[in-house]
């Protein structure tokens, strides 16, 4: 615990005990006439005693210092957090712009492919390693299942959507979206596609053996 003591200026050891000495001999010279048995000892410190208030005066100046110190880790420890802060909260909005971006981008990705789901699926054939030849066999087997339509729905089967998944909600799995949005249900077909048959084409001979896929 931190004492509060009399403020007072640092003195040497030198200049402490001429100060004291100093009056000292001042207050003996006064009294001795009126208490000529009083020693001029018992009214001046001794060097035990200089250096006892020597001492208290360099641990008051060592706490000032530690206070003097204490504020200021105290204010850079403020202006740290409020870096950080102003730091997460740039970051935030930094994440929040991309998101928007995003799903701008998906939007219109979404539009585009609603009034052209055909260029659509074409784009996305070489994420699943196929060439353009595979095309003219997806082309012709989802016109046979959905004529292209993202709002297709089979009431006798529940089967839904450009793939026509059975049921509709399996197309989850490549986003909430399944229901309007054309580029879900592509990237759903073809990646059905892909793990059932291995490509469009091999889909398309088992359509035309089976009458589904």
């Amino acid at each position: 615990m931190i004492r509060h003591v009399l403020k007072r200026p640092l003195l040497s050891t030198a200049a402490l005990a001429a100060v004291v000495a100093a009056s000292g001999a001042g207050y003996g010279a006064a009294t001795s006439s009126a208490q000529p048995g009083v020693e001029r000892a018992a009214f001046a410190l001794d060097a035990a005693q200089v250096r006892a208030l020597q001492q208290e005066a360099t641990t008051e100046k060592a706490e000032e210092e530690f206070l003097s110190r204490a504020a200021d880790v105290a204010q850079a420890d403020r202006a740290a957090a409020r870096a950080a802060q102003e730091a997460a909260a740039a970051e935030a909005a930094r994440q929040a712009q991309l998101e928007a971006e995003r799903q701008a981008a998906a939007e219109q990705a979404s539009r585009a492919a609603a009034r052209d789901p055909r260029s659509a699926a074409r784009a996305m054939l070489a994420d699943f390693g196929w060439s353009e030849g595979q095309f003219s066999c997806l082309d012709v087997l989802w016109e046979r299942e959905s004529n292209w339509d993202h709002t297709a729905d089979n009431p006798s089967s529940s089967a839904y959507g450009i793939p026509q998944a059975l049921p509709g909600s399996k197309m989850a799995s490549a986003g909430e979206d399944w229901r309007t949005n054309p580029v879900t249900q592509i990237r759903w077909g073809l990646g059905y596609i892909a793990d059932i048959y291995g490509s469009p084409c091999a889909a398309l001979d088992h359509s035309d053996a089976h009458g589904w896929y």
